[in-house]
């Protein structure tokens, strides 16, 4: 699967563009928390996910092949002056597995390459 450029769908075939991301730890329980920020959701603006399978998770997709997760929540943030547009989408995951934590940072590594992206510690 070499020279498959990395990407997050919300819907198949429908490539979201990610904003920003958060990493944290729980040191009570172990599980990890990742925030994904999106500034918009082009299966929303393409009013295409009728016509596109909701994949019922986050599907991310790599060299390696595809991850599939859950989402522990999604927030839908809207503002303007009516209070109806999209600012942005927050979409948590919960990761406890070691194994599928490095798998995350894998594919995370590669998504940053692809997308121009840097990690920074928090207050940089």
């Amino acid at each position: 699967m070499a020279d498959i450029i990395p990407c997050i769908e919300f819907f198949e075939g429908i490539p979201e563009e990610l904003a920003d991301v958060s990493l944290r730890l729980n040191r009570s329980t172990g599980i990890r928390s990742v925030l994904l920020v999106f500034r918009a959701l082009r299966s929303i603006e393409r009013f295409r996910s009728y016509t596109n399978r909701f994949a019922k998770a986050l599907l991310l997709t790599d060299e390696e092949g595809k991850i599939s997760i859950e989402p522990a929540a999604i927030k839908f943030i809207f503002g303007g002056p009516e209070g109806d547009e999209l600012e942005r989408v927050e979409c948590r995951l919960e990761i406890d597995r070691e194994d599928h934590w490095e798998r995350f940072m894998r594919f995370m590594h590669r998504y940053a390459e692809a997308n121009g992206m840097a990690y920074g510690e928090a207050g940089q």
